[in-house]
């Protein structure tokens, strides 16, 4: 944003009235505590207070602000820890980290290995599997390569190496969140951890002694494992998950994957790259369900339609069996609407990319009464857990993909910040709608909010009208320079007030691109505001920057826009101003007294 601007807060409401702002402002009810500030930390406008023993980030008398320690917070009331976290994954070393930042004393417990999913059978080693495949499908464009003017010779790869690269950046990841928590003090204790009571907590190894431990607050942080369906018989050779695809121990010639949602289309990319022909098996009528319809269709006809992949639709795969004894992986097809036979495959391997399902055994959860729905453990807008009566259980948390609300890891990171804010006593709902989701293809697909169906959903239900703006890759100079003019950006949104709905993208580095846009929701900010702010010229950034631009709003104004830094600054102006106010009539009370 190029200027300033505040929003007020989910708890305040106000109307459009011929009031002016100072006379907002100088309601009882608003305070610069009840206030959002955009872009500003409310610190800047609270009074300084001296630094505590707890505070790591306090404010101190003097008016400084203090380097922030390396040392853990000191408990108080008879506890172990103000906070422990089961899961040592990117959202419990998330809310690890704030958990210092806030002074608390913080314990962190991992069974397997520090970083969780994400960062050793997940995104980080995918994605350098996929710089591989991004690479290698440019160097292998004889067209795309001539239109540079550059002549390259053919190709190739050492499967080991590749496999050896993305190993070594899980470790070195692994080793870097390690150490951070390290640094700040955060004890890390090695076993399975389970709940034994209220704010009691147990961890150890198998065949030694378990370790009971109190805290304040707990939070459970678990994640999840690849989802099996039934019939199908995974040997880590022929028949795998993603968590064995990582290891890229084989480039099969021919592999069925089972579901075409984000690991899938992933994986998809990285194999075919690499010289696989790929068969999707889809239970769904239509590739990518969980796109938007327009953005799934045009990935469809860039993604799949050009490469060695074909694909079976509105199909199960009711039994999987491994390849052995000279014989190939054998994959049963049937409808899945009338789950008669349809069809049988025969290849070299078969990946499971059917989702994932949250790890959630061995918790103890039937020590504090919470049963698990279809898995996942139950939890409030603010992460709390729910027992089995509908009460919230008082100090204990889920984040991440074992609540299943949006199983994402930075969303797990960033329902890990919003708990600690709530143990620390500010009051935080995060709203998942802001959060983006992307796919690394190449091009890459990214999204934020809602799809355009689920616009129009919303809307009939709602009242209100959605609007849709589109720009195209092809229009913007950097994606021309370097030969990437494929893809669009689709904003959906309301035209009566300029609330941004959703925003999707597909095209280079959509993934980066989305956040202009995620953030924006995040903040509530409206598109008559964000449509003046100022991008580089040439950059990809530009492609948001026309979107927003070619949005119709009938509305001329928002909250946010009348809140801009000059009003603020008139607000802050206003006890000087009553000081004057207050002096001058001190000055005509002791004239009148004297007259008197």
């Amino acid at each position: 944003m190029s200027s300033l601007s505040i929003s007020l807060s989910s708890n305040l409401s106000t109307t459009r009235s011929s009031n002016s702002i100072s006379d907002l402002f100088l309601s009882s009810s608003i305070s610069p505590q009840s206030l959002r500030f955009c872009g500003l930390r409310r610190e800047a406008f609270t009074p300084l207070r001296c630094s505590s023993s707890r505070g790591l980030v306090s404010r101190q008398c003097r008016g400084k602000f203090s380097v922030c320690a390396s040392a853990n917070g000191t408990v108080s009331g008879g506890f172990d820890y103000d906070l422990v976290i089961i899961g040592a994954g990117v959202g419990g070393h998330g809310a690890a980290l704030h958990a210092v930042e806030k002074g608390l004393k913080t314990a962190i417990i991992e069974g397997d290995v520090v970083g969780g999913t994400c960062v050793n059978r997940g995104c980080v080693p995918s994605k350098a599997l996929l710089a591989v495949s991004g690479r290698m499908r440019e160097l292998q464009n004889e067209h795309h390569m001539k239109a540079f003017g550059l002549q390259v010779a053919a190709a190739g790869y050492d499967r080991q190496a590749v496999a050896d690269h993305a190993n070594n950046l899980a470790s070195k990841i692994r080793n870097n969140l390690t150490n951070s928590m390290k640094n700040l003090g955060v004890d890390i204790l090695t076993g399975v951890g389970s709940v034994v009571g209220p704010q009691k907590v147990k961890y150890g190894k198998a065949g030694l002694p378990d370790t009971t431990i109190t805290a304040k607050n707990i939070i459970i942080a678990t994640g999840s494992v690849p989802f099996v369906p039934k019939g199908v018989e995974v040997d880590g050779k022929t028949v795998i998950t993603s968590d064995h695809a990582l290891k890229l121990e084989t480039v099969p010639e021919w592999i069925v994957i089972v579901g075409s949602g984000y690991i899938g289309l992933e994986f998809s990319d990285v194999y075919t790259a690499l010289g696989s022909e790929v068969t999707f098996v889809e239970a769904l009528d239509q590739l990518m369900p969980g796109f938007d319809p327009e953005i799934g269709k045009l990935a469809q006809r860039v993604l799949i339609n050009p490469r060695k992949i074909d694909y079976h639709t509105g199909v199960f795969a009711s039994k999987i069996t491994p390849a052995k004894d000279g014989k190939p992986v054998l994959i049963e097809l049937i409808d899945a609407k009338t789950k008669e036979p349809k069809d049988t495959l025969e290849v070299d391997a078969a990946l499971i990319a059917t989702g994932r399902a949250p790890f959630t055994k061995g918790l103890g959860l039937e020590n504090i009464n919470v049963e698990t729905q279809r898995g996942f453990i139950p939890v409030d807008e603010r992460m709390q857990v729910i027992d089995a009566n509908g009460t919230l259980v008082p100090h204990l948390y889920c984040i991440g993909d074992a609540n299943g609300k949006l199983m994402l890891a930075h969303a797990a990171s960033a329902q890990g910040i919003s708990v600690v804010e709530q143990v620390t006593g500010h009051d935080h709902v995060l709203n998942h709608l802001s959060i983006p989701a992307a796919c690394f293809t190449h091009p890459e697909i990214s999204m934020v909010g809602l799809t355009e169906p689920q616009a129009r959903e919303k809307a009939e239900k709602e009242g209100f009208e959605v609007s849709i703006a589109k720009t195209s890759f092809k229009a913007n100079t950097k994606a021309l320079a370097e030969n990437e003019g494929e893809g669009i950006a689709k904003l959906i949104y309301r035209p009566d007030n300029g609330e941004i709905l959703g925003v999707h993208i597909f095209g280079l580095h959509a993934a980066d691109l989305i956040h202009e846009a995620s953030n924006a929701m995040a903040l509530g900010t409206r598109i008559q505001d964000i449509k003046f702010a100022v991008h580089a010229h040439p950059t990809l950034s530009e492609v948001l920057d026309e979107l927003f631009k070619s949005a119709k709003v009938r509305g001329t104004a928002s909250l946010a826009t009348e809140l801009r830094f000059s009003h603020i600054l008139h607000w802050l102006k206003l006890g000087f101003l009553v000081q004057l106010v207050s002096q001058f009539l001190s000055k005509v009370l002791r004239l009148v007294q004297k007259r008197t």
